[in-house]
Protein backbone atom coordinates (compact mmCIF):
# COMPACT_ATOMS: atom_id res chain seq x y z
CA UNK A 1 0.00 0.00 0.00
CA UNK A 2 2.85 2.35 0.86
CA UNK A 3 4.54 1.86 -2.31
CA UNK A 4 1.23 2.49 -4.63
CA UNK A 5 0.74 5.71 -2.19
CA UNK A 6 4.35 6.93 -3.58
CA UNK A 7 3.75 5.67 -7.14
CA UNK A 8 0.11 8.06 -7.18
CA UNK A 9 2.22 10.62 -5.40
CA UNK A 10 5.00 10.61 -8.27
CA UNK A 11 2.17 10.61 -10.96
CA UNK A 12 0.30 13.37 -9.31
CA UNK A 13 3.53 15.59 -9.39
CA UNK A 14 4.43 14.39 -12.77
CA UNK A 15 1.06 15.63 -13.59
CA UNK A 16 0.88 19.21 -11.36
CA UNK A 17 4.06 20.09 -12.90
CA UNK A 18 2.85 19.24 -16.74
CA UNK A 19 -0.57 21.18 -16.07
CA UNK A 20 1.32 23.92 -14.76
CA UNK A 21 3.89 24.61 -17.35
CA UNK A 22 1.08 23.73 -19.66
CA UNK A 23 -0.96 26.52 -18.48
CA UNK A 24 2.15 28.73 -18.06
CA UNK A 25 3.05 28.58 -21.94
CA UNK A 26 -0.80 29.15 -22.81
CA UNK A 27 -0.67 32.49 -20.92
CA UNK A 28 2.55 33.82 -22.15
CA UNK A 29 0.96 32.89 -25.68
CA UNK A 30 -2.27 34.25 -25.26
CA UNK A 31 -0.90 37.69 -23.75
CA UNK A 32 2.94 37.73 -24.14
CA UNK A 33 5.41 38.83 -21.58
CA UNK A 34 4.84 42.05 -20.24
CA UNK A 35 6.41 44.30 -18.24
CA UNK A 36 6.99 43.31 -14.44
CA UNK A 37 4.02 46.04 -13.65
CA UNK A 38 1.62 44.88 -16.15
CA UNK A 39 1.92 41.26 -14.72
CA UNK A 40 -0.28 41.43 -11.94
CA UNK A 41 -3.13 42.23 -13.83
CA UNK A 42 -3.24 39.71 -16.03
CA UNK A 43 -2.81 37.46 -12.98
CA UNK A 44 -5.90 38.54 -11.94
CA UNK A 45 -7.32 38.47 -15.31
CA UNK A 46 -7.14 34.69 -15.58
CA UNK A 47 -7.49 33.64 -11.96
CA UNK A 48 -11.07 35.56 -12.03
CA UNK A 49 -11.72 33.22 -15.02
CA UNK A 50 -11.01 30.64 -13.37
CA UNK A 51 -12.85 31.40 -10.34
CA UNK A 52 -15.93 32.88 -12.15
CA UNK A 53 -15.87 29.40 -14.18
CA UNK A 54 -15.75 27.18 -11.07
CA UNK A 55 -18.51 29.65 -9.37
CA UNK A 56 -20.60 28.97 -12.73
CA UNK A 57 -20.34 25.39 -12.61
CA UNK A 58 -21.31 24.99 -9.05
CA UNK A 59 -24.14 27.14 -9.69
CA UNK A 60 -25.54 25.14 -12.27
CA UNK A 61 -24.18 20.98 -10.73
CA UNK A 62 -25.56 21.33 -6.88
CA UNK A 63 -23.30 18.12 -6.49
CA UNK A 64 -20.05 19.72 -7.15
CA UNK A 65 -21.20 22.66 -5.02
CA UNK A 66 -22.07 20.23 -2.11
CA UNK A 67 -18.65 18.46 -2.86
CA UNK A 68 -17.02 22.02 -2.02
CA UNK A 69 -18.93 22.57 0.80
CA UNK A 70 -17.77 19.23 2.07
CA UNK A 71 -14.87 19.22 1.53
CA UNK A 72 -13.47 22.36 2.88
CA UNK A 73 -13.85 23.62 6.30
CA UNK A 74 -16.66 26.51 7.06
CA UNK A 75 -17.97 28.00 9.91
CA UNK A 76 -21.18 26.49 11.08
CA UNK A 77 -23.53 28.84 9.76
CA UNK A 78 -22.67 28.47 6.25
CA UNK A 79 -25.33 25.87 4.71
CA UNK A 80 -25.62 24.80 0.79
CA UNK A 81 -28.08 28.25 0.79
CA UNK A 82 -25.64 30.65 1.73
CA UNK A 83 -23.21 29.10 -0.45
CA UNK A 84 -25.78 29.24 -3.86
CA UNK A 85 -26.48 33.01 -2.89
CA UNK A 86 -22.40 33.43 -2.86
CA UNK A 87 -21.94 31.08 -5.70
CA UNK A 88 -24.66 33.93 -7.40
CA UNK A 89 -22.86 36.88 -5.92
CA UNK A 90 -19.31 35.63 -7.57
CA UNK A 91 -20.88 34.71 -11.22
CA UNK A 92 -22.74 37.88 -11.47
CA UNK A 93 -19.77 40.12 -9.96
CA UNK A 94 -16.55 38.31 -10.96
CA UNK A 95 -17.13 39.32 -14.81
CA UNK A 96 -16.63 43.49 -13.57
CA UNK A 97 -13.33 42.34 -12.09
CA UNK A 98 -12.19 40.77 -14.75
CA UNK A 99 -12.81 43.96 -16.92
CA UNK A 100 -11.43 46.25 -13.96
CA UNK A 101 -8.17 44.40 -14.67
CA UNK A 102 -8.51 44.75 -18.26
CA UNK A 103 -8.74 48.44 -17.89
CA UNK A 104 -5.86 48.76 -15.69
CA UNK A 105 -3.13 46.76 -17.57
CA UNK A 106 -1.58 49.87 -19.40
CA UNK A 107 -0.30 52.33 -18.07
CA UNK A 108 -2.30 55.45 -16.48
CA UNK A 109 -1.92 57.89 -19.52
CA UNK A 110 -2.55 55.26 -22.26
CA UNK A 111 -6.00 53.87 -20.12
CA UNK A 112 -9.43 54.87 -21.54
CA UNK A 113 -11.54 57.61 -19.98
CA UNK A 114 -15.28 59.27 -19.49
CA UNK A 115 -18.02 56.42 -20.95
CA UNK A 116 -15.58 54.56 -22.35
CA UNK A 117 -15.03 52.98 -18.77
CA UNK A 118 -17.34 51.32 -18.63
CA UNK A 119 -17.50 49.78 -21.74
CA UNK A 120 -13.89 48.26 -20.34
CA UNK A 121 -15.83 47.12 -17.35
CA UNK A 122 -18.62 45.72 -18.94
CA UNK A 123 -16.43 44.00 -21.60
CA UNK A 124 -15.66 40.97 -18.57
CA UNK A 125 -18.84 39.30 -19.06
CA UNK A 126 -17.18 38.55 -22.41
CA UNK A 127 -13.44 37.95 -21.02
CA UNK A 128 -14.50 35.95 -18.02
CA UNK A 129 -16.11 33.25 -20.31
CA UNK A 130 -13.40 33.25 -22.85
CA UNK A 131 -10.38 33.21 -21.15
CA UNK A 132 -11.58 30.32 -18.94
CA UNK A 133 -12.16 28.56 -21.97
CA UNK A 134 -9.33 29.28 -24.49
CA UNK A 135 -6.85 28.65 -21.41
CA UNK A 136 -8.12 25.33 -20.98
CA UNK A 137 -8.19 24.45 -24.46
CA UNK A 138 -4.80 26.02 -24.75
CA UNK A 139 -3.36 23.98 -21.37
CA UNK A 140 -4.70 20.95 -23.39
CA UNK A 141 -3.04 21.53 -26.43
CA UNK A 142 0.38 22.44 -24.13
CA UNK A 143 0.17 18.99 -22.60
CA UNK A 144 -0.61 17.44 -25.76
CA UNK A 145 2.40 18.65 -27.85
CA UNK A 146 5.14 17.82 -24.43
CA UNK A 147 3.72 13.99 -24.54
CA UNK A 148 4.16 14.09 -28.45
CA UNK A 149 7.47 15.25 -27.62
CA UNK A 150 8.60 12.76 -24.85
CA UNK A 151 6.94 10.07 -27.17
CA UNK A 152 9.43 10.63 -29.75
CA UNK A 153 12.43 11.75 -28.02
CA UNK A 154 12.65 15.10 -28.10
CA UNK A 155 13.10 17.78 -24.97
CA UNK A 156 11.67 21.30 -24.95
CA UNK A 157 13.49 24.66 -24.16
CA UNK A 158 11.81 28.18 -23.61
CA UNK A 159 13.68 31.48 -24.37
CA UNK A 160 11.43 34.66 -22.74
CA UNK A 161 11.57 37.38 -24.50
CA UNK A 162 9.49 40.68 -25.23
CA UNK A 163 9.25 41.55 -29.21
CA UNK A 164 9.93 45.18 -29.79
CA UNK A 165 7.31 46.72 -31.34
CA UNK A 166 7.01 46.22 -35.23
CA UNK A 167 9.88 43.92 -35.09
CA UNK A 168 8.45 40.08 -35.42
CA UNK A 169 9.11 39.19 -39.13
CA UNK A 170 12.68 40.52 -38.54
CA UNK A 171 13.01 38.46 -35.31
CA UNK A 172 11.79 35.41 -37.72
CA UNK A 173 14.11 36.01 -40.77
CA UNK A 174 16.74 36.49 -38.04
CA UNK A 175 16.40 33.42 -36.43
CA UNK A 176 16.32 31.73 -39.48
CA UNK A 177 19.52 32.94 -40.38
CA UNK A 178 21.03 31.91 -37.61
CA UNK A 179 19.73 28.65 -37.28
CA UNK A 180 21.09 28.33 -41.35
CA UNK A 181 24.31 29.16 -40.07
CA UNK A 182 24.13 26.58 -37.16
CA UNK A 183 23.56 23.41 -40.17
CA UNK A 184 19.95 23.47 -38.82
CA UNK A 185 17.83 23.07 -42.21
CA UNK A 186 14.58 25.09 -41.23
CA UNK A 187 11.21 26.34 -43.37
CA UNK A 188 9.13 29.66 -41.92
CA UNK A 189 5.19 28.49 -41.76
CA UNK A 190 2.27 29.55 -40.18
CA UNK A 191 1.91 28.09 -37.02
CA UNK A 192 -0.77 25.27 -36.59
CA UNK A 193 -4.48 27.03 -36.09
CA UNK A 194 -4.45 25.44 -32.50
CA UNK A 195 -2.34 28.45 -31.69
CA UNK A 196 -3.60 31.39 -34.41
CA UNK A 197 -7.28 30.79 -33.41
CA UNK A 198 -7.01 31.26 -29.61
CA UNK A 199 -5.45 34.73 -30.11
CA UNK A 200 -7.90 35.55 -32.80
CA UNK A 201 -11.13 34.78 -31.04
CA UNK A 202 -9.69 37.17 -28.20
CA UNK A 203 -9.07 39.85 -30.68
CA UNK A 204 -12.57 39.79 -31.53
CA UNK A 205 -13.48 40.19 -28.11
CA UNK A 206 -10.74 42.30 -26.09
CA UNK A 207 -10.68 46.12 -25.93
CA UNK A 208 -7.58 47.91 -27.26
CA UNK A 209 -6.01 47.52 -23.62
CA UNK A 210 -5.74 43.53 -23.76
CA UNK A 211 -5.82 43.40 -27.96
CA UNK A 212 -2.02 45.33 -28.07
CA UNK A 213 -0.75 42.83 -25.86
CA UNK A 214 -1.62 39.29 -27.70
CA UNK A 215 0.58 38.55 -30.80
CA UNK A 216 -0.72 39.11 -33.91
CA UNK A 217 0.63 36.31 -36.17
CA UNK A 218 2.86 33.26 -35.16
CA UNK A 219 5.28 31.74 -37.18
CA UNK A 220 6.97 28.03 -36.73
CA UNK A 221 10.60 27.72 -37.61
CA UNK A 222 10.33 23.49 -38.63
CA UNK A 223 12.56 21.21 -39.85
CA UNK A 224 13.12 17.28 -39.82
CA UNK A 225 13.95 16.80 -36.68
CA UNK A 226 13.43 20.69 -35.02
CA UNK A 227 10.36 23.15 -34.22
CA UNK A 228 11.20 26.29 -33.59
CA UNK A 229 7.55 28.40 -32.11
CA UNK A 230 8.21 32.45 -33.04
CA UNK A 231 5.86 33.84 -30.55
CA UNK A 232 6.08 37.29 -29.50
CA UNK A 233 6.85 36.50 -25.89
CA UNK A 234 8.52 33.64 -25.93
CA UNK A 235 11.04 31.02 -28.33
CA UNK A 236 10.19 27.66 -27.73
CA UNK A 237 12.59 24.94 -29.40
CA UNK A 238 11.46 21.57 -29.33
CA UNK A 239 13.61 18.55 -30.98
CA UNK A 240 16.21 15.84 -29.82
CA UNK A 241 18.27 17.15 -27.36
CA UNK A 242 21.69 17.52 -29.81
CA UNK A 243 19.63 19.39 -32.00
CA UNK A 244 17.91 21.46 -29.68
CA UNK A 245 20.86 22.54 -27.76
CA UNK A 246 22.27 23.56 -31.32
CA UNK A 247 19.77 25.79 -32.10
CA UNK A 248 19.36 26.95 -28.84
CA UNK A 249 22.58 28.21 -29.11
CA UNK A 250 21.98 29.73 -32.21
CA UNK A 251 18.85 31.65 -31.14
CA UNK A 252 20.72 32.60 -28.07
CA UNK A 253 23.39 34.32 -30.20
CA UNK A 254 21.21 36.68 -32.43
CA UNK A 255 18.94 37.52 -30.05
CA UNK A 256 21.44 39.83 -28.97
CA UNK A 257 21.26 41.95 -31.61
CA UNK A 258 17.63 41.35 -33.53
CA UNK A 259 14.32 43.18 -32.59
CA UNK A 260 13.57 41.98 -29.26
CA UNK A 261 14.18 42.23 -25.31
CA UNK A 262 15.19 39.16 -23.10
CA UNK A 263 14.75 41.48 -19.89
CA UNK A 264 11.10 42.49 -18.43
CA UNK A 265 11.46 45.81 -16.99
CA UNK A 266 11.79 49.37 -18.74
CA UNK A 267 14.78 50.25 -17.07
CA UNK A 268 16.54 46.98 -17.94
CA UNK A 269 14.93 46.95 -21.64
CA UNK A 270 16.78 50.21 -21.47
CA UNK A 271 20.22 49.03 -20.58
CA UNK A 272 19.54 46.14 -23.81
CA UNK A 273 19.11 49.19 -25.51
CA UNK A 274 22.43 50.83 -24.30
CA UNK A 275 23.83 47.40 -25.71
CA UNK A 276 22.56 47.33 -28.90
CA UNK A 277 24.25 50.83 -29.83
CA UNK A 278 27.16 49.33 -29.01
CA UNK A 279 26.54 46.94 -31.30
CA UNK A 280 25.21 49.45 -34.16
CA UNK A 281 29.00 51.33 -33.33
CA UNK A 282 30.57 47.86 -34.22
CA UNK A 283 28.33 46.85 -37.44
CA UNK A 284 29.46 50.66 -38.45
CA UNK A 285 33.23 50.01 -38.55
CA UNK A 286 32.94 46.60 -39.90
CA UNK A 287 33.31 44.50 -36.62
CA UNK A 288 35.47 46.24 -34.60
CA UNK A 289 36.20 48.20 -31.15
CA UNK A 290 36.20 51.58 -32.10
CA UNK A 291 35.79 55.13 -30.07
CA UNK A 292 32.11 55.09 -30.23
CA UNK A 293 32.22 51.57 -29.03
CA UNK A 294 34.16 51.80 -26.44
CA UNK A 295 32.60 54.82 -24.90
CA UNK A 296 28.90 53.07 -25.30
CA UNK A 297 30.59 49.93 -23.54
CA UNK A 298 31.80 52.10 -20.17
CA UNK A 299 28.74 54.03 -20.07
CA UNK A 300 26.77 50.72 -20.15
CA UNK A 301 29.68 49.35 -17.35
CA UNK A 302 28.80 52.09 -15.46
CA UNK A 303 25.23 51.65 -15.56
CA UNK A 304 25.46 48.04 -14.49
CA UNK A 305 27.36 48.58 -11.16
CA UNK A 306 24.83 50.36 -9.59
CA UNK A 307 21.47 48.70 -11.36
CA UNK A 308 19.61 47.00 -8.83
CA UNK A 309 17.36 44.42 -10.32
CA UNK A 310 16.81 40.85 -9.87
CA UNK A 311 20.63 38.69 -9.98
CA UNK A 312 18.71 36.42 -13.05
CA UNK A 313 18.00 39.87 -15.27
CA UNK A 314 21.33 41.32 -14.56
CA UNK A 315 23.19 37.73 -15.62
CA UNK A 316 21.24 38.47 -19.25
CA UNK A 317 22.63 41.97 -19.23
CA UNK A 318 26.15 41.33 -18.43
CA UNK A 319 25.88 38.04 -21.08
CA UNK A 320 24.69 40.36 -23.68
CA UNK A 321 27.20 42.89 -22.93
CA UNK A 322 30.41 40.17 -23.18
CA UNK A 323 28.68 38.75 -26.46
CA UNK A 324 28.94 41.75 -27.91
CA UNK A 325 32.09 42.62 -26.92
CA UNK A 326 33.23 39.17 -27.44
CA UNK A 327 32.36 39.21 -31.15
CA UNK A 328 33.52 42.63 -31.72
CA UNK A 329 37.18 41.81 -30.67
CA UNK A 330 37.00 38.63 -33.21
CA UNK A 331 35.79 41.17 -35.31
CA UNK A 332 32.80 40.03 -36.25
CA UNK A 333 29.41 41.82 -36.82
CA UNK A 334 27.48 41.24 -33.48
CA UNK A 335 25.09 38.53 -33.39
CA UNK A 336 26.15 37.18 -36.81
CA UNK A 337 28.65 34.74 -35.40
CA UNK A 338 27.63 30.91 -34.43
CA UNK A 339 30.23 29.52 -31.58
CA UNK A 340 32.88 27.74 -33.17
CA UNK A 341 31.95 28.92 -36.76
CA UNK A 342 33.14 32.02 -38.82
CA UNK A 343 30.36 35.08 -39.53
CA UNK A 344 27.34 34.27 -41.76
CA UNK A 345 29.03 30.89 -43.11
CA UNK A 346 26.46 27.43 -42.61
CA UNK A 347 28.16 24.58 -40.21
CA UNK A 348 27.55 22.26 -43.27
CA UNK A 349 25.64 21.95 -46.81
CA UNK A 350 22.35 20.68 -44.80
CA UNK A 351 22.11 24.13 -44.12
CA UNK A 352 21.80 25.25 -47.60
CA UNK A 353 18.16 23.57 -48.31
CA UNK A 354 16.83 26.65 -46.19
CA UNK A 355 19.10 29.58 -46.84
CA UNK A 356 18.99 32.83 -44.94
CA UNK A 357 17.27 34.15 -48.48
CA UNK A 358 14.80 32.33 -48.60
CA UNK A 359 13.61 32.42 -45.63
CA UNK A 360 13.92 36.76 -45.52
CA UNK A 361 11.92 36.15 -48.52
CA UNK A 362 9.12 34.13 -47.44
CA UNK A 363 8.72 36.84 -44.04
CA UNK A 364 9.12 39.65 -47.20
CA UNK A 365 5.90 38.70 -48.41
CA UNK A 366 2.56 41.03 -47.94
CA UNK A 367 0.88 40.11 -45.24
CA UNK A 368 -3.54 39.99 -45.71
CA UNK A 369 -5.36 41.28 -43.14
CA UNK A 370 -5.93 39.31 -40.49
CA UNK A 371 -9.45 38.38 -40.74
CA UNK A 372 -8.30 37.04 -44.40
CA UNK A 373 -5.31 35.05 -43.12
CA UNK A 374 -7.28 31.40 -42.61
CA UNK A 375 -3.63 30.12 -41.19
CA UNK A 376 -1.77 29.71 -44.89
CA UNK A 377 1.54 28.05 -45.48
CA UNK A 378 4.89 31.01 -45.66
CA UNK A 379 6.66 28.70 -47.84
CA UNK A 380 7.04 25.89 -50.37
CA UNK A 381 8.53 23.20 -48.35
CA UNK A 382 6.72 20.38 -47.39
CA UNK A 383 4.56 20.46 -43.97
CA UNK A 384 4.99 18.87 -41.38
CA UNK A 385 2.93 17.10 -38.83
CA UNK A 386 2.45 20.15 -36.50
CA UNK A 387 -1.18 19.57 -35.51
CA UNK A 388 -0.51 18.66 -31.65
Amino acid sequence: MTMLISVFGVAGRFAGDLLTSALGWASSLLFGRVPRSHQIFLVLMMALSFVWLLFLVSLILPSVASLLLDATPHPPFVDRAWLAFTLLVGVTVLPLLVGLAGYLVPAGGTRAEGAAVMRELLRGYLLAPLLSGLLIFLAGVGMTRKIRSKRHGWSDVHVPIVAKPGGYDRIVADLGDALANAGLAVTADEAPWVLTMPARLLTAVAGSNVRKLRPDRLIELTGPTLRVGVYPSDIAISGPTREQTRARAAVLSRLATTAAHQTMSAETQKVEDQIEKVAEFGRASGGAVGPGAKASLDEVDATLLDLAVPTDQWDILYRLRLQVERDLLAGAKPGTTFPGHESGQPADDASRASTPTQLRGAMARPEPALAARPGGRMSSAPQHDRSS
